[in-house]
């Protein structure tokens, strides 16, 4: 039995779709792997503790050659540490990152006092971290920061209480 010639060009269309379609989704995976890096991750390949940032970041975008980033949670964040500051976090977060060096931030802001400043800067010097709010800084031993605090508890959810932050010094000569 003989093929029509004009039932051949649906048939053949179809299988070009078909190989493209293959061809295709083996060259363009339409999936994300888990092959990147997290949030955390990137932070400790510049040097800085994962800590810095609360648990809870769903998604991030880094730009490698001038380091700008976005950190993205699922909403606000706040927590205080017990004896020291109260931290809030917006959903986003955003700066930009270098070897040991964390600028033009936006999305941090620390209670000192009765008002809630913006921190703008954050660096690494050895084992200590120094947090800038631009007219002053404070700076806290790096070992404060190994864990990831948690929206709404911070450091210890277990037990419903928070964590005391070593200073080393702090913002109270605002």
């Amino acid at each position: 039995m003989a093929l029509n010639p004009s039932a051949a060009i649906p048939i053949s269309l179809l299988l070009l779709l078909i190989l493209l379609q293959s061809s295709l989704a083996t060259s363009f995976p339409l999936t994300v792997t888990d092959d990147a890096p997290s949030a955390y991750e990137v932070l400790q390949g510049y040097n800085f503790p994962a800590g810095i940032l609360p648990k809870g970041v769903v998604k991030y975008d880094l730009d490698e050659s001038t380091g700008r980033f976005h950190a993205y949670l699922n909403g606000t964040c706040s927590f205080s540490l017990e004896g020291s500051y109260q931290l809030k976090y917006k959903s986003t977060i955003s700066g930009i990152i270098s070897n040991k060096k964390l600028k033009d931030l936006s999305g941090i802001s620390v209670k000192v006092f009765f008002l809630w400043l913006n921190i703008v800067e954050v660096t690494r010097d050895d084992d200590e971290l120094g947090f800038s709010v631009g007219i002053a800084s404070a700076s806290f031993p790096i070992d404060n920061f190994y864990e990831c605090p948690q929206c709404g508890c911070g450091l210890d959810c277990v037990n419903g209480e928070v964590s005391k932050l070593r200073v080393k010094s702090s913002f109270a000569s605002i």
